[in-house]
């Protein structure tokens, strides 16, 4: 054998040196020994698996790709549910505002699309931004929450502007700044302030149920929107934003002793600051309504009657009696579901309801398989916001609850309220074409890395340890949707 081959190292390289200067030092015989005393512990196969990652050798190839992975995401179909019931809402609220406003318009402005023709405007304007939604990252979404939310709470501040208000009912709720059109700060700050409490509580992770750490910084970001809300003064919109807002403060993992605290503390300042006389005599209206049949409980019982003449299948598009020939005010807006009773009777308002219901399902399904904390979030609030106030507008037509001026989304007339609910679905889709589902087939690839894919979910995920109600992806195996990368 020649010289060459009796060398321990390649000819031509030089050898490595021992930490004393020393020539001959060999590192592998130094990692022996210093893993000799754990050779003894055992090897569960995710570190096996861990540690054969780690001394795999990486080419430049694979350090390449693996960079560009991280900065990819993997995105599928939006989920068509969602799709399928806001333009099915948006579509029958269209066709029965027309039902319902368009003699009342001819008669008051000699236009039967009085009502209806900037409801079909603003309506196509919402399908655009829904679809522009829908195709943008919602992570982007956090850059914009604080600017937002200060807008929105500016322009709360502004309905208060004698020269910038329009008072309708007793009540300063919209805003009116020409040549624009007249818009309700309200409808936008409902958006705004779930986007914003959407990326606080993503950022607070665990501390959200410390009571300085989560409870105080809760109530100093709510309660302006509330209070603003409040003083216009809308009290059914000021009862979903509390009930949309507690909702996802209780999801990012607020203590249920503390949330239980405020909700009576909230009702004892709701009694001591009072309330106002209409109010108050709305709750004795609920209470009876044929005390009054003419005055304060006309709303209610012409409602009622709506439902009741349309029977099962309803007396057909276009043929309402108007309660049993008696005007029923705010057909078009806030008892709009008594005229869908009427003309498409049990089986139509079943329907709507029905919506809502797949609207409801198909949210809280999104959020549950969220890649990220505050896409989750996101979509429950956005999920508890619309389906809170379609259960408040419906449950005030069938005198569950005391009559409020509120909307029902997608359905009612009005252009602020319609082009926001469309933005917020368009955000819901987006956050649903990033969801991960649970994987089919038990006995699937297991060289399949579909599995493994990149999600931004933090450590609060999970129910234990103070952590957010959402499920965390170590409770269960994941995999891409399947279907087509957008």
């Amino acid at each position: 054998m020649d010289l060459a081959g009796r060398l321990p190292f390649p000819l031509g390289r030089r050898q490595p040196e021992r930490p004393n200067g020393r020539m001959g030092y060999k590192p592998g015989a130094a990692r022996r020994s210093a893993n000799r005393g754990r050779a003894a512990m055992p090897v569960t196969p995710a570190a096996r698996e861990r540690r054969s990652r780690a001394t795999a050798p990486a080419t430049p190839r694979t350090a390449a790709r693996q960079g560009a992975d991280v900065l990819r995401r993997e995105r599928h179909q939006a989920d068509y549910s969602i799709l399928l019931a806001v333009v099915a809402l948006a579509a029958i609220g269209i066709l029965m505002v027309f039902s319902s406003s368009a003699m009342r318009s001819y008669i008051e402005r000699d236009d039967t699309l009085a009502i209806v023709g900037p409801q079909i405007v603003w309506g196509a304007l919402g399908i655009v931004v829904m679809l522009l939604a829908m195709r943008l990252d919602y992570r982007w979404l956090r850059l914009a929450s604080v600017p937002a939310f200060a807008i929105a709470v500016a322009l709360l501040v502004l309905v208060f502007v004698p020269g910038l208000n329009r008072v309708v009912g007793g009540s300063a709720r919209w805003l009116v700044v020409a040549p624009l059109p007249a818009v309700h700060p309200a409808e936008i700050a409902k958006l705004a302030l779930i986007i914003y409490l959407a990326h606080w509580m993503a950022n607070r992770g665990k501390r959200i149920g410390g009571f300085r750490s989560g409870t105080i910084p809760f109530l100093l970001i709510a309660i302006p929107v509330i209070a603003l809300v409040y003083k216009e003064p809308d009290l059914g919109t000021t009862v979903v934003i509390t009930l949309t807002a507690f909702t996802m403060f209780f999801v990012a993992g607020a203590s249920l002793l503390q949330l239980g605290a405020l909700g009576g503390a909230g009702f004892v300042g709701v009694l001591l600051i009072g309330l106002r006389d209409y109010q108050i005599e709305r709750i004795r209206t609920f209470i009876d309504p044929w005390a009054d049949p003419l005055g304060t409980g006309f709303h209610t019982i012409q409602g009622l009657l709506a439902l009741g003449l349309g029977g099962i299948l309803g007396t057909g598009l276009g043929e309402s009696k108007l309660a049993g020939g008696l005007y029923l005010p705010n057909a078009w807006n806030d008892f709009i579901f008594a005229i869908i009773g009427e003309e498409f009777g049990f089986i139509g308002a079943g329907a709507v309801i029905g919506l809502f219901v797949l609207l409801g399902y198909a949210g809280i399904r999104t959020a549950l398989r969220a890649p990220d904390t505050f896409g989750a979030l996101l979509a429950v609030g956005i999920t508890a916001w619309l389906c809170l106030q379609a259960f408040i507008n419906v449950a005030v037509v069938v005198a569950l609850l005391p009559v409020t001026g509120i909307t029902l989304p997608f359905i009612s007339a009005g252009g602020s309220s319609l082009l926001v609910s469309f933005a917020a679905a368009g955000v819901l889709l987006s956050i649903s074409r990033e969801t991960l589902e649970r994987r089919g087939d038990a006995a699937a690839d297991p060289a399949d890395t579909s599995a493994s894919r990149r999600t931004d979910e933090a450590a609060d995920r999970g129910r234990g340890h103070r952590g957010t109600h959402l499920p965390g992806a170590r409770r269960r195996e994941l995999a891409a949707s399947p279907s087509r990368r957008a």
